[in-house]
């Protein structure tokens, strides 16, 4: 089996610390057979064995890929959801010749799987293993290496990310002790018919496969993820609609103020004074142009013509 590949050091307890040096080969039919009946849990905690994720009831050919991430709240397997929904979509898959589909698997518990797609925009099935077995048996490792650098389908800074993470896990209160383990790490499985004939194991908490590789393996082009909107876009159109807002509560108090001086005694007295001076400034420019009309001239008091 793939996980017997793996040099260990004595006494360990499959936790390691760096970028492990892990092989891709995809697990055989005698490695698939061991772990077919092992369950996996859906969102209402229902179990399912793992055989009937990548099965088919019917004769149709059918390709799943399976993509095991690790605890619920990693921001780097959140962004990888992310880039994968935006670059690999359903209707993209219905495209391709072979029926295809796409799954999810974390080591939380399935409570939390609500969550993970609401946060993660993933328009595909998310099923939990908190046992860890199916991890183990594939030949997925533990670790907290970060790895040597940051990778493309990462659109979130890796602060942003490690921010975002403990933001949801202070939101999600005693279900922050439920994402599953940190230290375990995942890997990408492409099954057809039953059958594993790619997959990619984790080395470190980054190094999911990058988004122009996966689309390959499903027979779509290598295209890199469009670019999705950022935190730091979203602080930039906040602050935009605030400005909005507070001008229009502005331009809102301004007519209030207007119609309250209007009411008041003081305001309808003002308004009153205003009308008389037009009336006179009215009456003095008719007098005016009748004075015109009738060949005289209107004098003012000291005698003077105007």
């Amino acid at each position: 089996m793939a996980v017997d590949t793996i040099t260990r050091p004595k006494g360990s307890t499959g936790e390691f610390k760096g970028d492990i040096h892990v092989n891709d080969d995809p697990p055989t039919q005698n490695d698939l057979d061991k772990v077919a009946e092992l369950p996996v849990l859906d969102v209402n905690g229902k179990p399912h064995a793992f055989r009937s994720l990548y099965t088919s009831d019917s004769n149709e050919p059918l390709r799943v890929l399976i993509i095991f991430i690790r605890h619920f709240f990693c921001g780097n397997c959140q962004e990888y959801l992310r880039s994968v929904s935006t670059s690999i979509t359903p209707d993209g898959l219905k495209s391709l010749p072979t029926r295809t589909k796409v799954i999810v698997i974390g080591c939380g518990q399935p409570s939390l799987i609500t969550m993970c797609a609401r946060e993660t925009g993933c328009p595909y099935p998310i099923y939990a293993d908190p046992s860890k077995n199916l991890y183990a048996q594939l030949g997925m490792i533990r670790t907290l290496d970060l790895g040597p650098r940051s990778p493309q389908y990462m659109q979130y800074s890796l602060p942003s990310a490690m921010v975002r993470s403990v933001y949801q896990n202070l939101k999600a209160g005693r279900s922050a002790f439920r994402g599953g383990n940190y230290w375990q790490v995942g890997g990408e499985f492409l099954l057809e018919d039953g059958r594993a004939s790619w997959c990619h194991r984790m080395r470190n908490t980054r190094d999911h496969t990058e988004i122009p590789e996966t689309r390959r393996q499903l027979g779509l082009d290598g295209a890199q993820p469009p670019l999705r909107k950022t935190f730091s876009s979203g602080i930039r159109r906040s602050s935009s609609q605030l400005q909005r807002r507070l001008s229009d509560r502005r331009k809102s108090w301004s007519r209030s103020r207007d119609r309250t001086e209007k009411s008041s005694p003081e305001g309808s007295m003002m308004e009153k004074v205003k009308e008389n001076r037009h009336e006179e400034e009215a009456s003095e420019g008719w007098s005016n142009e009748e004075s015109k009309m009738n060949g005289t001239a209107v004098t003012n008091d000291d005698g003077s013509s105007r």
